[in-house]
């Protein structure tokens, strides 16, 4: 009977044994799954760090909150035989939050901000943001500019036209020499009269015309 005993308590003994010894086996086989897990966040993490990090440098490189230069400061115009003035220098294409020191007036390109100024024949009787046109012209408009000084009359026939020529887009703009300018991206054009034949040919040259770095882009669906 004490034989039996010994040998129940030695058999207890030994599967309780075994059985601490598949809890170990267990518990290990959990801490290096938990490890490994560990060890694959931390990784994840780093890669994401280094992922959003680069990503918002690439997003400084396209979009800064301001600058003081729209080109490389090289530039000036050319007036050709047309009485057109071309800019000779880069005009840089960046989208900015803030405000361009432009070196001309209004402005023919450069950086500006990443909504464009509706210029689908929009007429504006107020003074519009210089960098939402200024991507208007990026996308092939014409922007006709003047000042208290241009006669009525014409600041009429001007609308008119403009109100029925898609990429186009009219503004008052009183920093300007002339008191009516014709801009494109690059290109501009000083008169005194909306009847002078310039106008038609500048509107038919660089509405959409060769200039243009966007051809196409939409002209509606921008600020206003």
């Amino acid at each position: 009977m004490a034989t039996a005993k010994k040998s129940s308590s030695a058999a207890r003994k030994a599967r309780i044994e075994e059985m601490r010894r598949a809890e170990q086996a267990r518990e290990r086989r959990n801490r290096i799954l938990t490890i490994g897990a560990s060890v694959l966040v931390v990784a994840a993490l780093v890669v994401g760090g280094v992922f959003i990090v680069k990503s918002q440098d690439g997003k400084k490189n396209d979009t800064a909150s301001d600058t003081t230069s729209s080109g490389d400061g090289k530039g000036h115009f050319v007036t050709g035989k047309d009485g057109v003035r071309t800019w000779t220098g880069k005009l840089a294409r960046t989208h900015v939050t803030g405000t361009v020191n432009y070196p001309m007036h209004p402005p023919v390109g450069g950086n500006h901000n990443q909504v464009w100024l509706n210029c689908n024949g929009d007429v504006y009787t107020k003074a519009v943001h210089d960098e939402n046109a200024v991507h208007a012209l990026e996308h092939g408009a014409v922007w006709v500019t003047y000042t208290d000084k241009a006669k009525k009359s014409d600041v009429d026939k001007l609308a008119a036209k403009v109100k029925q020529t898609p990429y186009t887009l009219m503004s008052p703009y009183q920093n300007q020499s002339s008191p009516i300018e014709l801009s494109a991206w690059g290109h501009q054009l000083s008169v005194t009269s909306a009847d002078d034949p310039k106008v038609a040919k500048f509107f038919e040259t660089y509405v959409q015309g060769k200039q243009t770095p966007e051809p196409g882009a939409s002209c509606t669906g921008g600020t206003m």
